[in-house]
């Protein structure tokens, strides 16, 4: 499997940004998917996920602002980040991996590379 993360950048506190995902992948609508980040000397924690079903899990620090969504037509998945914070600097990575569907809970399995969110004025 093949995961390209894009959409990233500069961006001021309180603006949006968009990330995509391409996957490349025959079983795309029959997986799960999900968002990390890593931010400078920290570790890399879960942003967002989605079933396979559309069901979704997000970290406190991004509920409300972020809205992961997957379009199995375009083998892709995205991330809205909205009203970004300084504290939302990272790269942001996509993965493929394990939804728990009772539990809400993701196991990434497999990574793509990074694109880095800078929130700055």
């Amino acid at each position: 499997v093949q995961l390209q993360a894009s959409g990233g950048g500069l961006v001021r506190p309180g603006g949006s940004l968009r990330l995509s995902c391409a996957v490349s992948i025959s079983t795309f609508r029959d997986d799960a998917f999900g968002w990390y980040r890593q931010a400078p000397g920290k570790q890399r924690e879960l942003v967002a996920a989605v079933s396979s079903g559309g069901r979704t899990t997000y970290a406190d620090s991004v509920r409300g602002r972020f809205t992961i969504t997957r379009d199995n037509a375009k083998n892709t998945v995205y991330l809205q980040m909205d009203n970004l914070k300084p504290d939302d600097t990272a790269v942001y990575y996509c993965n493929t991996g394990q939804y728990f569907y009772w539990s809400g809970k993701y196991n990434p399995l497999a990574w793509g590379e990074g694109t880095q969110v800078t929130v700055s004025s």
